[in-house]
């Protein structure tokens, strides 16, 4: 089974997110500047409310297998030093059914990944 991982962060943590993905061994990585907010609904400084902030999405396809390594990389490279902050982000885990490469038309399947026949 492929399982896609996306995950918000701060734009000043990932390149060492990238970095840390890459050592690790998994380098296919897409990366989106996107913006918004979670649960502290935004900052505000003096009489000015900032409702959408700067963040990265990082977006990864990788085997089951592997899933809980690559998550446990991103939280350690995107947590803020100790116990982490609000505005460190978030991660969202989802199936891939199936997946295609389009210069070579390849189809794969979640079946194919684990290796049965499709």
């Amino acid at each position: 089974m492929m399982i896609m991982i996306r995950s918000i962060i701060r734009p000043e943590k990932a390149d060492a997110v990238l970095a840390a993905l890459m050592d690790a061994g998994f380098p296919a990585v897409t990366k989106y500047a996107v913006a918004g907010r979670g649960k502290q609904r935004g900052i505000k400084i003096g009489d000015v409310t900032y409702d959408e902030l700067p963040k990265v999405m990082l977006m990864s396809v990788v085997n089951a297998a592997d899933k809980e390594f690559v998550i446990d990389t991103i939280m350690d490279t995107a947590r803020s030093e100790g116990k982490g902050a609000f505005g460190d982000g978030k991660i969202f885990v989802s199936e891939v059914e199936e997946s295609y490469t389009i210069s070579s038309g390849v189809k794969e399947t979640a079946a194919a990944s684990e290796g049965v026949p499709a």
